[in-house]
């Protein structure tokens, strides 16, 4: 946006979303001033009230569940749905009308992520979604609320005509990305930058500390930020370094995709329940369980919010006719609570500890695709070891709901301290101490949206190599011979994450229509190329890293001139923009993962 008046960054988390904002035109010098958004939702039948945080939760309740009045919002009388906090609470006892953890599905690569399956193992009769429409149905909310509490007098103010960021875990691939930045689009976001949440949380960080953040770290640093979130487990690494007397933050690394979280836990504790329970003679159906599960959520939340509580009530409501008759209470304790997740998601291991796959079943259920080893330091050590000296990080920076326990945080920093080299003194990993889990990551969204207009803190992550694509050669048909391939730079050695380049006096024809192809290449020795550089002899210099096959939108057969414009984006993908000369409306995009290549250096 060229001229909006907020910055909003919205964390659309797996089990909350959080809103945070500041003012986008600041004196320069001066401290931006980020708060978070209080969210009008539904907490009660009939009762919408404010709150900082929004649970990413969706109820769809049947016409004699719900009454269609209990349901209105403020600037929707004819509401159907309820998003928040009440549909997290009357889920519990409804969960077959529940959507919960819709984000976890986006990554979801064996199931249709744009068709009706949501809530997933529900009854037909019940009205459904996709994981994108569920995405978009909370940034709707979303939207919703901020035009009617912060726009309502003022058309410019409206969501739509302001600066946003959203957050995504840092090993969301492509296509995932793609999905929530269209899940936005049906929300009525058309401009959104996404973000790693990790880097957000980073950020978050360096806004609450102030000057004083160049004081708690040190050249030679290697942070490890460790987000442990309610679907995904997200480890980067950020070096510290110092370049004329100032100290420059690096990523140089980021893990794979974890699904692992505080949805696996929440079901450790509802088995735990379960079979503590078993033991007295008491069962539970299928229905019953997913009530247990989304109970003993609620249960853990309240226990790791606040250390003066020691147990929380358990309650399962009954199944049919004794839906209220047969209701079963037991309760969890802290103890409980903190011996399954430190036992069961971080436990202590060794430096070359590998991730188990454990024996695989010849046929199961499409599901959510947890990892089949749920133990995090063992995903965390390989993660660190990937080259062959391990990178042990010299501080941790927690985030996530999980991450509120001490215990689990003191666990964490002990098994990593241990894997320092043997035979040395091995200094222990330090944690670097924040302030609030739930909230940073939407506030250092909104950081990073000041830093980019030059009124914060960057993160480095440029490119590790210079990249090219293939570009065939304008020369006369010989039978039998293809026309040579040319290697057209499109991405420097060192260009900046977030920046972009423009090769307007290049001009090239796209063919669209049919089937093509598209070489990646890359070249870590030819790092004095800047784009638009094309390259005649490059086997020896450049390597083929990929092709990309599709057939591109269009008139079969047509050849359209065009320019190309190249995106770094802030995710790890390289964006390529095929401009039309004639209409520069019409453009085609080509997307590449660079961040994978660049680790495997």
């Amino acid at each position: 946006m060229s001229n909006p008046t907020y910055i909003i960054g919205i964390d659309l988390g797996t089990t909350n979303t959080v809103v945070a904002y500041t003012e986008a035109n600041i004196e320069k010098g001066k401290t931006p001033d980020i708060r978070v958004l209080e969210i009008p939702q539904l907490v009660e039948a009939g009762t919408v009230e404010k709150r900082e945080i929004l649970p990413s939760f969706i109820l769809a309740p049947g016409k004699h569940e719900v009454s269609e009045t209990d349901l209105r919002l403020p600037w929707n009388e004819e509401n159907k749905i309820a998003v928040g906090e009440f549909a997290k609470e009357r889920g519990t006892e409804i969960p077959h009308h529940l959507i919960s953890s819709s984000k976890s599905w986006l990554c979801h690569k064996l199931v249709d992520r744009n068709k009706a399956i949501l809530p997933w193992e529900g009854p037909d009769d019940i009205t459904k979604m996709s994981p994108v429409e569920a995405a978009s149905v909370i940034l709707r909310h979303i939207r919703d609320a901020w035009n009617h509490t912060m726009a309502a007098e003022d058309e410019n103010l409206k969501i739509e005509h302001q600066d946003v960021l959203l957050t995504v875990p840092a090993s969301f691939d492509a296509v995932a990305r793609d999905l929530v930045v269209k899940a936005a689009e049906m929300a009525g976001f058309f401009h959104v930058t996404l973000l790693e949440e990790p880097q957000a949380a980073f950020y978050a960080w360096i806004e609450a500390s102030g000057d004083k953040w160049r004081k708690k770290v040190r050249k030679g640093d290697l942070v490890l930020v460790c987000d442990v979130g309610g679907g995904t487990s997200d480890f980067t690494l950020i070096s510290v370094s110092e370049e004329a007397g100032e100290l420059v933050l690096e990523r140089i690394a980021v893990g794979d995709h974890l699904l692992i979280g505080g949805d696996n836990m929440d079901l450790a504790l509802a088995y735990a329940v379960f079979k503590r329970m078993f033991k007295k003679g008491q069962r539970l159906d299928a229905w019953q369980m997913r009530g247990l599960w989304h109970s003993c959520r609620k249960a853990k939340e309240s226990i790791l919010a606040n250390p003066e509580i020691k147990e929380s009530p358990v309650t399962i409501l009954g199944a049919g006719t004794s839906l209220i008759g047969g209701t079963k209470k037991t309760k969890i304790t802290r103890d409980e609570i903190e011996e399954v997740i430190l036992d069961g998601f971080f436990p202590g291991c060794t430096a070359n500890t590998k991730p188990s796959g454990g024996k695989k079943i010849g046929i199961k259920e499409i599901g959510l695709s947890y990892e089949a080893d749920p133990a995090i330091t063992h995903h965390l050590a390989q993660f660190l070891s990937r080259e062959e000296k391990m990178k042990v990080p010299t501080a941790i920076l927690f985030n996530g709901g999980v991450m509120k326990s001490d215990s689990v945080r003191r666990q964490v920093v002990n098994v990593v301290s241990s894997w320092g080299k043997p035979g040395t003194q091995q200094v222990p990993v330090r944690e670097i101490e924040t302030k609030n889990f739930d909230l940073a990551v939407a506030r250092g969204a909104a950081y990073y949206g000041m830093a980019r207009r030059g009124h914060g803190v960057r993160i480095r992550g440029g490119m590790a190599k210079s990249y090219y694509i293939g570009v065939a050669a304008s020369l006369p048909s010989v039978p039998g011979m293809p026309p040579p391939i040319k290697a057209l730079c499109v991405a420097p050695f060192g260009m900046e994450e977030g920046t972009e380049i423009v090769l307007s006096e290049q001009e090239f024809v796209l063919v669209v229509g049919e089937p093509v192809k598209f070489d990646f290449l890359g070249s870590s020795l030819r790092l004095q190329d800047t784009g638009g550089t094309i390259v005649d002899d490059w086997e020896e210099e450049i390597e083929s890293l990929t092709t990309l096959e599709t057939t591109l939108d269009g008139e079969p057969g047509s050849v359209i001139p065009v320019l190309i414009e190249i995106k770094a984006t802030e995710i790890g993908t390289l964006e390529l923009w095929c401009v039309s000369k004639e209409n520069s409306e019409q453009k085609w995009k080509l997307e590449f993962n660079v961040r994978e290549r660049d680790e495997e250096k």
